[in-house]
């Protein structure tokens, strides 16, 4: 099969398309909405954003040094479309989406209510990168949407319906191909055969 070669370019997808709220003091809390976001550490939980330094939100953040990155969902699809869109320069992105800016509960930028995930974040270092300057930060809380616990407290957050975008769009996840570990996992059926048998991972 031919295969053509292209020049340098982003083309990791699909990515998490995320809505990140911020807000300075004594103003009317933004949202901007990114996919050039993710997980950097574990030990400590660190994520990362990428910004364009002429966006609304990049003064907020690397002024206050506080925003959360809030998961979006297939009925947050056109809230996080027009968050990307619009500026905060411009319109009150909360009250246009009708999304509701909630208390924190270790900084002082809001989450939003609706999503089901909240990552409250800290930025420890900024880095220039050329069009995007990318915020290191630190994660000082995660808020989750009881509604996705299920009786023993466990998070069900695929159950969510959860959305990505990928070259341009953005698409809810689909079927499950498998869980973590799945291509190495011994047969459920044989152990049970042998219930003396030892599975490694």
């Amino acid at each position: 099969m031919a295969r053509e070669t292209w020049k340098p370019g982003n083309m990791l997808y699909p990515l998490p398309a995320v809505m990140v709220s911020c807000a300075r003091p004594d103003e009317r809390p933004n949202i901007i909405t990114v996919a050039w976001a993710g997980t950097i550490c574990s030990s400590p939980a660190m994520v990362s954003i990428s910004i364009k330094p002429e966006r609304y939100s990049y003064g907020i953040i690397r002024e206050t040094g506080e925003f959360v990155i809030n998961l979006t969902t297939k009925k947050l699809a056109r809230a996080a479309d027009y968050c990307g869109v619009r500026s905060g320069r411009d319109v009150d992105k909360f009250r246009e989406t009708h999304l509701t800016a909630a208390p924190a509960s270790k900084i002082s930028a809001p989450l939003i209510k609706e999503s089901p995930v909240n990552i409250e974040c800290r930025v420890r270092d900024m880095i220039e990168l050329g069009s995007h300057h990318m915020f290191l930060s630190d994660v000082l809380s995660v808020d989750v949407d009881s509604r996705y616990l299920d009786d023993k407290g466990r998070l069900r957050l695929n159950d969510a319906d959860l959305m990505v975008y990928s070259h341009g769009s953005y698409y809810s996840l689909g079927e499950n191909l498998g869980s973590f570990g799945f291509s190495v996992r011994k047969d459920a059926k044989k152990t049970r055969k042998n219930p003396n048998r030892t599975v490694k991972c």
